[in-house]
């Protein structure tokens, strides 16, 4: 076992600068002074609440108001994992490469994907966020207008313009770069790319990670997720504030054995496991504001 740790110290680093350069929604994990964990699947996030004003007496002077700080427990329903082994001979003849290539692959192409396509599918059913009315995304879509009618709604509801960051579909962005405006043109060529609408950063998502719900595959006949046809809509954009979520990836520390350790074949071995949740908090709901389109996925 001892060697198992050592081989998954080495390998841990490298496994976590993937996630985070990969994911599109790592942005969102939340710091470790605003949490604790409570055994391997349940952490306790801290939270506060308090009175507003009340009238002044100028006899009875202030009124008694209340403040309350407590923790708020969820519990992690996503426990994932995988075990892969790759003959010793196949790994030797490859110079290294075929075990050395496999984590960082499998967490970018596998492990990743389905992270995000979880969180915005369990954001965008989340009880009391707001909701455009569904539409379809066309080349003639004024997309503008549909951001600024969103941030009208937001402001109303006092989320803060500063760190909102808006999620957007390849083809929303397709038509919001179309009917906008705008080119920087120089020796090299002309450059109509939009990283940022009136401050708020735009993050551009694949569609097989950017719909309202997903099919977790339980490993039985089939791995990762799926995207459930007629019940499952693609998702045109999302603004989300940072406060309106919690979201917490728990890395279990990968088992890596080598062929000597490993009792079941002359081969290597990885097994990743990962904890992982998203949740929203009630009072703060409206910092999510979710555009999904008309037409289900077919």
């Amino acid at each position: 076992m001892a060697n198992s740790i050592a081989l998954a110290q080495k390998f841990q680093p490298l496994l976590d600068e993937v996630y985070k350069r990969e994911s599109l929604t790592s942005i969102f994990d939340v710091t470790a002074a605003r949490m604790n964990f409570v055994g391997a699947d349940t952490v306790k996030v801290f939270k506060t609440d308090m009175d507003g004003l009340a009238d002044y007496d100028r006899n009875g002077g202030f009124k008694s108001g209340s403040v309350t700080g407590a923790w708020e427990t969820f519990k992690l329903s996503q426990d994932r994992g995988v075990s892969f082994m790759v003959d010793r001979m196949d790994n030797e003849e490859t110079l290294g490469m075929a075990f050395g290539t496999l984590a960082g692959e499998f967490i970018r192409t596998k492990v990743v994907p389905e992270l995000d396509a979880y969180r915005f599918s369990k954001l965008a059913g989340a009880t009391g966020i707001t909701k455009a009315t569904a539409a379809d995304i066309a080349a003639d879509t004024d997309v503008a207008a549909m951001i600024d009618a969103a941030l009208a709604e937001m402001g109303d509801n006092e989320v803060p313009r500063e760190g909102l960051v808006c999620f957007m579909s390849e083809k929303t962005y397709s038509a919001f770069k179309g009917n906008i405006t705008r080119y920087l043109a120089n020796e090299n060529g002309v450059n109509r790319e939009i990283n940022s609408y009136n401050g708020i950063p735009i993050v551009r998502v694949p569609k097989n990670r950017f719909n309202t719900g997903i099919t977790l595959n339980d490993g039985e006949s089939k791995f990762g997720y799926e995207i459930p046809k007629t019940t499952s809509f693609p998702i045109n954009f999302m603004l989300i504030h940072p406060s309106a979520v919690t979201q917490v990836t728990k890395h279990a520390l990968p088992r890596i054995f080598d062929p000597d350790t490993n009792q079941k074949a002359d081969a290597w071995q990885f097994d990743y496991r990962v904890y992982h949740d998203i949740f929203t908090f009630e009072k703060k709901a409206n910092g999510i504001y979710l555009s999904a389109a008309a037409t289900a996925n077919a």
